[in-house]
């Protein structure tokens, strides 16, 4: 942005909103970015759960010749 737009800038927000109410539309702005870029900082450092290399040991199933081992849970 060129010198003279920033110039513009700065004399219409002087005549919308004062040179009082200036500094804390300042601070309400500065904090503003400040809450943006610390909710995105934190979304960029979230890292996906470790994905596990290595699979899982599979329960083996014990076969019994005998009937009585075939019974259901009472």
């Amino acid at each position: 942005m060129s010198a003279g737009g920033f110039l513009l800038i700065v004399i219409a927000a002087l005549l919308l909103f004062g040179p009082n109410k200036l500094p804390d539309l300042g601070r309400a702005v500065g904090r503003t970015f400040r809450e943006f870029k610390e909710a995105t900082r934190d979304i960029v450092d979230d890292s996906p759960e470790v994905r596990r290399t290595e699979a899982a040991p599979q329960p083996q199933a014990v076969e019994s010749s005998k009937p009585e081992d075939r019974r259901l849970p009472e």
